[in-house]
């Protein structure tokens, strides 16, 4: 350790500095740090107060001895291309384990796999993690949640495909929100529309064709099966889609891709094939990830919150684990968020 890391170990506050500096007790501090429940929310809120005056930060090893708990949250989730939307997955799983004083520790997977059960088995055992994430559609997979099940670890799951599957769960309305980006699409002028299919094993994809169907109809306009591709909320599964629906003798006037990863992919094809976007075709996405708005042009698209779900998914699991909310029926209820429409310029009336 060098001269200067040694010095601020000794400056370091510890937690009997945070006892001696809110006047309270050591046992007090560690219910507190600890998210015990049995503590006045004033005393709580005295403690919390030194603790930020004296930038403590508690040892998670000790602390994890002392309670016989690991303090350790898992996110399983799948390895794909999505990097946006993994990111803010990340970053709201991460905000809630930081309130709390949570570690996280992540296992990504790469699907199909005949490893799937031996994986999270041996993930759980090796961290003992005390609950764990899962984001669609590790969450939908039967073996994962019999292998959850057998080891006891209560669970939290985010849009899965039967939002009562779980304890604890948070989902989008997706179908409406699909629905509501169609209407805007048919607003404009256009009839003749693409759409492309995400990957088959996600419920996104399911609801987001059921949206588009039902406002197809709600317009009495004909489904053209022949205008429905597949994609696999990949770049390049967005791409090739791109150029079968534009290479045909009738083009679309219009593309809905059902994320934004494939939507990029469709500008990229329209481009290649001198198109100009909106004016020769409109494009819209879903989901509203950091590349959306800048794009050129920029995305029409669908906000889904993955932060806000990711956070709240994993706080109702964390106050679980704590007691804060023993048997309270709302933990055993899902968690619904709306879904915003985000209109830019990539989408505009028929020309």
């Amino acid at each position: 350790m060098r001269t200067d890391e040694r010095a601020a170990a000794k400056l370091r506050a510890t937690i009997f500095d945070v006892a001696r500096h809110a006047g309270v007790s050591i046992k007090t501090v560690s219910r507190v740090v600890n998210n015990e429940p049995n503590v006045r929310e004033a005393t709580r809120d005295k403690v919390r107060a030194s603790i930020d005056a004296l930038h403590y930060r508690p040892n998670a090893a000790a602390r994890g001895l002392s309670a016989k708990r690991s303090f350790v949250i898992g996110l399983i989730y799948e390895n794909s291309e999505e990097f946006s939307y993994t990111k803010d997955l990340l970053s709201g799983v991460l905000g809630a384990c930081e309130t709390h004083n949570y570690s996280l520790l992540l296992r990504p997977l790469t699907l199909p796999s005949a490893e799937v059960s031996h994986s999270i088995h041996s993930f759980i055992r090796l961290t003992a993690a005390e609950g764990v994430v899962l984001p669609a559609p590790i969450g939908d997979m039967p073996e994962v949640m019999q292998v959850l099940s057998g080891l006891d670890v209560p669970v939290a799951t985010i849009s899965p495909k039967h939002p009562r599957s779980a304890d604890i769960s948070v989902y989008c309305d997706e179908a409406d929100a699909t629905f509501r980006l169609t209407e805007h699409v048919l607003a404009l002028g256009h009839t003749h529309i693409g759409f492309i299919k995400g990957h088959p094993d996600h419920r996104a994809s399911h609801e987001r064709l059921a949206g588009f169907t039902q406002a197809l109809q709600t317009n009495k306009i004909g489904l053209d099966a022949s205008l429905t591709e597949d994609g696999f909320f990949t770049f390049e599964s967005g791409r090739q889609a791109a150029f079968r629906l534009l290479r045909r003798e009738r083009p679309p006037t219009a593309i809905i891709a059902t994320n934004d990863e494939m939507a990029c992919g469709v500008m990229h094809a329209a481009h290649e094939l001198d198109l100009h976007i909106p004016h020769d075709v409109s494009i819209a996405g879903f989901d509203d990830t950091a590349v959306a708005s800048r794009l050129w042009p920029p995305l029409t698209t669908v906000r889904q919150p993955i932060t806000e779900m990711a956070e709240a998914a994993t706080s109702r699991l964390i106050q679980r684990l704590i007691g804060d909310e023993p048997g309270a029926p709302e933990a055993c209820s899902p968690g619904l968020f709306p879904c915003q429409l985000v209109i830019r310029r990539s989408t505009a009336a028929r020309s």
